[in-house]
């Protein structure tokens, strides 16, 4: 694997443009239908005007009726092109949002890491509100077109009335957007701070629900609670800043449409007082400058929302253009299934170098917790080849120089702290539903107590993290997902911490049973895990210090014994 290249961002402009581009159909649909609300909503006074100009005029039983037939296909029209065009403008934002959130989420999920300075929390929050308020602008410009269209009717139909109210419509509604576009940039500004902040709570959430069992152990968790209050309380604090601009933004907006209403109104009065419109003008006048208000509100508030959704967008960018970690290699092992530890420098180890043949057994017994965590971190391709020295090879190829599918394929690295899903036993063990290894896994893993408590056996609902399960149960289920999966070299890290003795001595004994032939390293100091292996590497200060079996090692080894003995 080599560091790739770095990559230019790709901006928050154009992840707006592709919305908008795989979304031009929707949109075009729903602004030629919101248009037609938007103009309805506009004729229906001008209609009044007329109506009441011709019906005082002509006092005719059928102009009367006309009139009427007419309001009522203005009426229709602003009802079904209502309904309509917000169901396509809603459909397909919601179908964009999902679109975001799986991207962004399937970033997050890669199995090579991106080089993104953002906890799993925060990329929680960006795959969820910031993917949907980055998918409103496919209602956003819709309704900004239609509303557009609202406002230059009125003006027109003023306009044809006196030109000094198609011009004051005109010059009012540019003083008020350039007003608020004053304020629509301190929401921009505003929201994508919130937004940062409450990612930092949610990762930070994610955090304490990680490590709430050993907080609780040693004491800690007043500490860490604290420490969330205040990270939530940051966010809090911009929520309240958020919505105290929002609200100031929302209030300008509303006092100066009504000025403008109310100017239209009184000029449209001073007009007709001085004889230069007549009544039904009047009357038009009155009442687009009262349905003009709902245009003229959508229209200064769809900033706002545009601004937004280019906060919300550039958080995805963050996760969208980072570049991964490492670049791939495109090699496959050869078969075999040896692992060789060659020279490896990283974190506490130092030197290391070991090699375990295929269909060797190695159990290693670590000193120190943090070199063990390390040496599985550098096995399971947690951490970069380039970040460390020496090599790592499975089956005579670098581990650099190898896809991600073939090692995924070839060698499986199960953690200690091995996540459970909300779903059933048989969902955990095995996901993809394509083992044919799965009752020789539950029994290797003693997880046939767990099986038999329960009526539905294998489809036992599990909860998230699995919460309706004890500590061990946990534990022997991870391994049992482990011992299914049946790859070709398998790493286990501490799989027997929460069980007992007695049960730790049988999962020992199959564990050993089930993998015979194929190749399997044991990050341990489990007493029966070691005795099944077939070598122990003693790793102490970052290097193997000893290698014998168990029993030798005991017998001869007084630190060893100290170490392991229980």
């Amino acid at each position: 694997m080599t560091t790739p290249d770095t990559r230019r961002p790709r901006p928050a402009s154009d992840i707006l443009r592709t919305a908008l581009r795989r979304n031009r159909g929707a949109m075009i649909w729903g602004t030629v239908l919101m248009g037609l609300y938007q103009a309805g909503e506009t004729a229906f006074p001008i209609a009044l005007g007329l109506i009441v100009e011709h019906t005082m005029r002509d006092r005719s039983l059928g102009s009367l009726g006309l009139s009427i037939a007419a309001l009522a296909v203005i009426i229709t029209t602003v009802s079904l092109s209502w309904r309509f065009g917000m169901r396509i403008l809603q459909k397909a934002n919601t179908t964009e949002a999902h679109r975001w959130r799986v991207k962004v989420a399937g970033c997050g999920l890669q199995p090579v890491a991106r080089d993104v300075d953002l906890k799993s929390g925060e990329i929680l929050t960006i795959a969820t509100e910031d993917a949907d308020q980055t998918a409103d602008i496919i209602e956003v410009v819709p309704l900004l077109i239609s509303s557009l269209v609202a406002v230059v009717v009125a003006a027109v139909a003023l306009g044809l009335a006196d030109i000094r109210l198609g011009l004051l419509v005109i010059v009012g509604t540019a003083a008020i957007m350039s007003v608020l576009s004053v304020l629509s940039k301190r929401i921009g500004s505003s929201t994508q701070e919130q937004q940062a902040r409450v990612a930092r709570a949610g990762a930070k959430v994610a955090d304490l629900i990680t490590g709430l069992r050993p907080l609780h152990g040693f004491g800690g968790n007043h500490a860490a609670f604290r420490s969330y209050r205040k990270v939530s309380t940051e966010a809090k604090l911009q929520a309240v800043t958020v919505a105290k601009v929002n609200g100031a933004y929302a209030g300008t907006a509303l006092a100066l449409n009504a000025v403008l209403a109310g100017a239209v109104t009184l000029t449209a009065g001073w007009l007709a007082f001085d004889g230069q419109i007549n009544i039904g003008e009047l009357v038009m006048a009155v009442g687009l400058a009262q349905f003009i208000m709902e245009p003229l509100r959508l229209f200064s508030e769809m900033p706002k929302y545009v601004m937004i959704a280019r906060a919300s967008a550039e958080r995805m960018a963050l996760v969208l253009t980072a570049p991964p970690v490492t670049t791939p290699g495109s090699e496959h092992p050869a078969a075999g299934g040896d692992l060789e530890i060659d020279c490896v420098r990283h974190g506490t180890l130092r030197d290391l170098k070991f090699t375990v043949a295929a269909g060797e057994f190695v159990a290693i017994a670590a000193y120190q917790p943090r070199a063990a965590a390390d040496l599985a971190a550098v096995l399971a391709a947690n951490v970069p080849p380039d970040a460390y020295e020496g090599a790592v090879r499975v089956g005579g190829q670098d581990l650099g120089e190898l896809s991600v599918e073939a090692v995924r394929a070839q060698l499986l690295v199960n953690p200690y702290d091995g996540e459970i899903f909300a779903g059933t036993l048989r969902t955990n063990i095995d996901p993809s539903g394509s083992s044919r290894t799965v009752p020789e896994a539950v029994e290797a893993s003693m997880l046939t107590d767990v099986v038999a408590l329960h009526r539905d056996g294998l489809d036992y609902g599990v909860r998230d993290r699995g919460a309706n399960l004890s500590g061990g149960q946990r534990q022997r289920l991870s391994l049992a997902r482990a011992l299914a999966a049946d790859s070709e070299i398998l790493v286990l890290h501490d799989p027997t911490t929460a069980v007992d003795a007695v049960t730790e001595q049988l999962i020992a004994r199959n564990v050993a049973k089930l993998r015979r032939g194929r190749t399997t390293v044991v990050i341990t100091s489990s007493p029966a895990l070691l005795d099944v292996a077939d070598r122990v590497l003693v790793l102490d200060e970052g290097v193997v210090t000893a290698e014998d079996t168990h029993r030798n090692l005991l017998a001869a080894d007084a630190d060893y014994c100290l170490a392991v003995a229980r």
